[in-house]
């Protein structure tokens, strides 16, 4: 059907008049097919709203006939310029309204670390009330990235391992298990990654979570845990669009130009079609022998030109199977609702 971003504050949990007919009367007006979604941006201030931008186009492209309702939030412990705290106050709720919204799922983005133990970013305890009121609120959680290896730190002290070197690519990854979030994609499906580090399978595992999706080059990407809430962790990035990989490369690059960063960046691996892989490769070159001159011509624009997104289709194809997910299982709740406030229980 389609996506609708609620700008307006959450609804409260209290009963209005009315509303408990209305609510007896929604498993046979199929109010089901109705999903409000939580999305808790994480994401610096210069990518809110490109990071906005995908998650909403996947969810939009994901619903099919569902009609999709999404609520904004963000992290008040985030470091953020006053400037952009302001323009985020438009649309966004403190991640604290979550305690008065009425939510049936909830998405939590990665974001860009800087301390080497998550412990000690500056959000880490806000993070942590979100996805504690996740797990005990919301029929399902989809944590992406950073918010993945926050939760099994968190919940089981499964604490992500630093890689020798920034992680970044489409990588092909092999489904491994039935499940209904994975039906219907390939058995082999690509997905973007973009991450300085990772989690060991066999600790997963170990506490109980299981692997859905993984590849011996990049490890695991798409892992759950059943729970009061299903909890459905990503480490990969579905939502990307063409080009988001090139401009985290560019900016890495920058860095590295500019000292902030001790090593040059790899280009994305399996990313670049080969005349953008050529033009990256000598701009690179160039950069290393006369940095300022290289910034000033400009990263190549045949590599922020893109256009061609293979993991797209097992993306959207993933989400859907989840907001399905979600509403057969706010079905199932809402029938049951039904039951016991018309005969008792």
């Amino acid at each position: 059907m389609a996506l609708t971003i609620e700008r307006s504050a959450p609804t409260p949990t209290g009963q209005a008049p009315g509303e408990r007919d209305a609510r007896l009367g929604g498993f046979a007006d199929h109010s089901w097919r109705t999903i409000t979604i939580g999305l808790v941006n994480n994401m610096p201030d210069s990518a809110v709203a490109a990071t906005q931008r995908q998650f909403t186009r996947l969810l939009e492209d994901a619903s099919g006939e569902l009609d999709v309702r999404l609520s904004l939030f963000a992290l008040e412990s985030t470091p953020r310029a006053a400037e952009a705290r302001r323009a985020m106050a438009e649309d966004y709720a403190p991640a604290r309204a979550l305690k008065t919204a009425r939510l049936d799922a909830l998405v939590v983005t990665g974001a860009e670390p800087c301390a080497a133990d998550l412990r000690d970013e500056p959000f880490w305890e806000e993070l942590g009330l979100v996805l504690d009121w996740a797990a005990e609120n919301t029929i399902s959680s989809l944590l992406s990235c950073l918010a993945a290896h926050a939760e099994v730190l968190r919940s089981d002290g499964v604490a992500r391992r630093p890689l020798a070197g920034k992680r970044a690519g489409v990588y092909a990854f092999d489904v491994v298990v039935d499940h209904e979030l994975v039906r219907g994609l390939e058995p082999r499906y690509r997905a973007p990654h973009s991450r300085w580090n990772d989690l060991d399978e066999a600790k997963l595992v170990e506490k109980g979570y299981r692997v859905l999706a993984r590849s011996p080059e990049c490890g695991v990407d798409l892992f759950v845990r059943k729970a009061r809430s299903l909890l459905v962790f990503l480490q990969g990035h579905p939502e990307y669009e063409a080009d988001t990989l090139a401009r985290e490369h560019r900016r890495d690059l920058l860095r590295f130009l500019r000292g902030e960063a001790t090593s040059a960046p790899n280009p994305p691996a399996n990313y670049y079609p080969p005349e953008a892989a050529a033009a990256v490769a000598t701009f690179a070159r160039h950069a290393m022998a006369a940095p300022e001159a290289a910034v000033a011509a400009g990263f190549p624009v045949s590599a922020l030109s893109l256009d061609d997104e293979p993991w797209r289709q097992a993306g959207v194809q993933l989400v859907h199977n989840w907001l399905g997910l979600v509403a057969r299982r706010k079905a199932a709740r809402n029938a049951a609702t039904f039951a016991v406030a018309r005969w008792g229980g």
